[in-house]
């Protein structure tokens, strides 16, 4: 699976925690996880605001159009991502598409150690988006 350059984001008191989601997914590869079936009610961020987190990062109808587009394109046949406790790192937009779909679970990796972040107090639009 070719992956364009992308980043599970969170705020911290160090400023903001950036993840190459490419090598979170090697590195779930390397240790060979085995998927899982997840409850999706077990997936917090589902409940949390999650693509409009940002200072001016609004949902506005334009942008929610374009986070539809990519749960109408997103593939559930890979798993999604979680860290050692169970928060999503990767796969928000499959997720969603199982519960629009009114499915109770999605397969998972989970990582038994959370790996330390890539960036650590950079901003979003700084993130290296470029191969």
């Amino acid at each position: 699976m070719n992956l364009r350059p992308q980043y599970h984001l969170r705020p911290s008191p160090q400023g903001l925690l950036a993840w190459d989601v490419r090598k979170l997914i090697e590195q779930a590869a390397a240790q060979q996880l085995q998927p899982r079936l997840v409850a999706l009610s077990a997936i917090a961020e589902l409940e949390q605001r999650y693509w409009f987190s940002e200072p001016g990062d609004e949902p506005t109808p334009r942008a929610i159009a374009e986070h539809m587009k990519l749960v109408e394109a997103a593939d559930t046949a890979y798993p999604i991502l979680l860290d050692a406790q169970g928060r999503l790192m990767d796969g928000m937009h499959r997720a969603v598409k199982r519960l629009v779909q009114g499915h109770p679970d999605i397969w998972a990796l989970q990582l038994p150690v959370t790996p330390a972040p890539d960036f650590i107090g950079v901003a979003a639009d700084d993130l290296p988006y470029e191969d």
